[in-house]
């Protein structure tokens, strides 16, 4: 596949019917390895956003895990300022992120046409505050906030996007700090420059610093053409606030912008802020935004994916090979299906007793054993869309002989009625 794809490719995507579920539109916009397309749910009529990441992009540019953290990262977080992530699809060649479709475009975009009014851009940075506080305390950090990456919904709120280079508590490393250097030259961090390692946390607080720098002045605090020069500014803290800015602002923009990491200002002591707290209302989450997928262990893991797994298990195609399980003395077997857990369980119960295998069932799924232990098969039943059920089998490598035909010559054959076929093939995939 070419670095740009033709105007032919593009008017035949415009016309895709993601398997049947999704009518694509026009191009929102576009990148090294993805594009966003505007899409119609064809049967809710429901607006979204589709991310369409190149496979083969994603492998030769070793992004294999920014994909998965970001899956991860985006089934983590629901608030109502961070964009939502409906569901993954998959083809050969393509990721499709189904996300949420914000309507009023970049932030930046406004931005551009001038300055925002003092009570607008508090408005916009205590909507910002309430998104990144959140994420600090799923335990993910950006690294990237900038108003490009801040998009408006159709009622002009703002939602936090693109966590592709976000990282998780899981990367800090044992000196309390994480050391890749990312993140937009203007909106860096300076202790990212001295690479020395930082605290995630407080390097958004820098970002979010000049965010709301920008919002007043409708320029950024630190810029030069010459990159090293812009640099040298940032790591020394020069800047000033234009005429307009209010008291108030002002002491607020300097403590955001400590170059110093341990006394710069925390989201805790920005919500106690005189000037953030005018008008200010903290952010309740409702069900749909607490509830979140939790990810256990395997064995209390019920009905509902492990984000980094939704890749894999993605309508249409089976892409473990590209996230391959760690475990090689297992072999697994995964199939879509859209007959409910109960019933599929139900199923599989009952073809295995046709054969005398015991059935022991469990809250996740079932257990398959005979041949006086020498076969056991696990499988597992998950939730991945409304519509959609993942069915995983797992199998001991060891199973040889006797003990694997039970399975592949007489169990397996009989479930295939419950495997889900996709609809409508992409287009052009």
């Amino acid at each position: 596949m070419s670095e740009i794809e033709n105007e032919s490719e593009d008017a035949s995507s415009s016309e895709a019917n993601l398997f049947g579920k999704y009518e694509r539109g026009k191009l929102l916009g576009y990148g090294a390895f993805a594009k966003v397309y505007h899409a119609r749910n064809v049967q809710t009529g429901q607006n979204v956003a589709v991310k369409a990441v190149s496979r083969q992009k994603v492998l030769k540019g070793g992004l294999t895990a920014n994909v998965k953290r970001e899956i991860a990262i985006m089934h983590r977080m629901h608030h109502p300022h961070i964009m939502k992530l409906h569901e993954v699809l998959a083809t050969k060649t393509k990721i499709y992120f189904v996300m949420e479709f914000a309507k009023g475009g970049e932030l930046f975009g406004k931005i551009a046409k001038g300055r925002f009014s003092e009570d607008l851009s508090r408005q916009y940075f205590q909507q910002l505050i309430s998104a990144v506080g959140y994420c600090h305390l799923q335990g993910v950090f950006h690294r990237d906030l900038k108003p490009e990456n801040l998009l408006l919904d159709e009622n002009w709120n703002l939602k936090v996007s693109d966590f592709g280079l976000s990282a998780v508590t899981e990367q800090i490393r044992p000196d309390g700090l994480l050391h890749t250097l990312c993140g937009t030259p203007a909106y860096v961090a300076p202790e990212i420059l001295s690479k020395k390692g930082y605290d995630g946390a407080k390097a958004d607080i820098w970002s979010c610093g000049v965010i709301l720098y920008v919002l007043n002045a409708g320029y950024l605090p630190f810029n030069d053409p010459n990159l090293m020069v812009m640099y040298r500014k940032i790591y020394k803290g020069e800047f000033r606030c234009p005429k307009w800015t209010s008291p108030g602002l002002r002491l607020l923009i300097s403590r955001l912008l400590d170059t110093n990491p341990e006394t710069r200002i925390t989201v805790d002591e920005i919500t106690q802020d005189p000037w953030f707290k005018q008008g200010y209302k903290d952010v309740k989450l409702h069900d749909e935004y607490a509830d979140g997928f939790d990810l256990k262990d395997d064995e209390e893991c019920a009905k509902h994916l492990n984000a980094f797994d939704l890749i894999s298990f993605s309508s249409g195609f089976d892409l473990s090979r590209l996230f391959s399980d760690s475990d090689i003395s297992v072999r697994v077997e995964r199939f879509l299906s859209e007959e409910t857990p109960e019933r599929i369980i139900e199923r599989i119960g009952e073809v295995a007793e046709t054969e005398n295998v015991v059935v022991t069932k469990k809250d996740w799924g079932v257990k398959l054993e005979g041949q006086n232990g020498n076969f056991v098969v696990v499988i597992k039943v998950y939730r991945l869309t409304g519509s959609l059920v993942v069915v995983e089998i797992r199998k001991r490598e060891s199973d040889i002989g006797p003990s694997l035909q039970i399975w592949k010559d007489k169990l397996r054959p009989r479930l295939d009625d419950l495997v889900y076929q996709p609809q409508t093939p992409v287009p052009g995939e």
